[in-house]
């Protein structure tokens, strides 16, 4: 039987904030650049993740399996299959915001692309894709699903993670928009895992493929207009603007199939 309690869901990922800040201090102590010192401290958060979630399953769960339980292991093509899907949804939705922004005069096309931006590139989507996912839609998701049942888990999870991404120090409106489009996106995430049959790869190639993606094109392919407004284009990226905002509306009602179901073993 499980032995969960809300103060236990609260305080593991409290101490994994502490490991990362307590080694960002430490690298600041010994004089590391502050460019460098979140990535660096971010390693030993992850790998107590790993170490400890697993333990965590089994005392607190009783899950015998916690690799399997927390999606992360399936055959390897049902794996592929999944990270491949969440993949070609990022490059749609992203494809639509470039399209959106073109349209409207925002966008320039500046190519500056080179082999060290790409890796950089694939790098970054696959540590946060896979470190988040299995944080988020891994472990939370299923924590919740224990304590309040999938339906209100999978709303309290994106919530949380809307906050968890917000910049607070944003303009109301600004703020606002973030705030609903993280939302979205916690919840195209939460549903990609129900839709994947419980695998996490998907969330995990959806989620990094807009990161990597949108590095890309920020950094190697195109210019935005400083001036775009906000209420179009989010603060920094789309995901807190009208474009953002319509994408992932798209993809919420192609995933309705899913929405009042826990898990299903097919995808479309």
């Amino acid at each position: 039987m499980p032995r969960l309690n809300w103060w236990g869901t609260v305080l593991y990922p409290a101490a994994l904030v502490a490991v990362f800040l307590g080694g960002q201090l430490l690298l600041k102590a010994l004089g590391v650049p502050g460019a460098l010192q979140a990535s660096l401290a971010a390693l030993p958060a992850v790998a107590a993740l790993l170490i400890s979630l697993p333990v965590r399953l089994r005392r607190c769960w009783a899950e015998a399996k916690p690799w399997q339980r927390l999606g992360v292991l399936g055959s390897q093509e049902a794996v592929t299959k999944a990270l491949l899907r969440g993949v070609l949804k990022a490059i749609v939705l992203l494809a639509l915001v470039i399209t959106a922004l073109a349209l409207s005069g925002e966008l320039s096309w500046m190519p500056q692309l080179n082999t060290g931006l790409l890796l950089n590139a694939v790098a970054l989507g696959l540590g946060v894709g896979f470190a988040e996912e299995l944080l988020f839609r891994g472990w939370l998701f299923g924590e919740l699903s224990l304590l309040l049942g999938p339906q209100r888990a999978l709303w309290l999870q994106a919530a949380l993670f809307s906050l968890v991404h917000t910049r607070f120090n944003l303009p109301p409106i600004q703020l606002v928009g973030l705030l609903v489009g993280l939302v979205l996106l916690g919840l195209a995430l939460g549903l990609q895992r129900r839709a994947d049959g419980g695998l996490l790869w998907g969330a995990i190639g959806l989620h990094g493929g807009l990161v990597a993606g949108w590095f890309v094109l920020h950094q190697g392919l195109v210019a935005i207009n400083p001036s775009a407004p906000a209420w179009l284009m989010g603060p920094d990226n789309p995901i807190g603007g009208v474009i953002g905002w319509l994408g992932l509306a798209l993809l919420l009602l192609a995933r309705r199939p899913w929405w009042n179901e826990g898990t299903r073993t097919t995808t479309p």
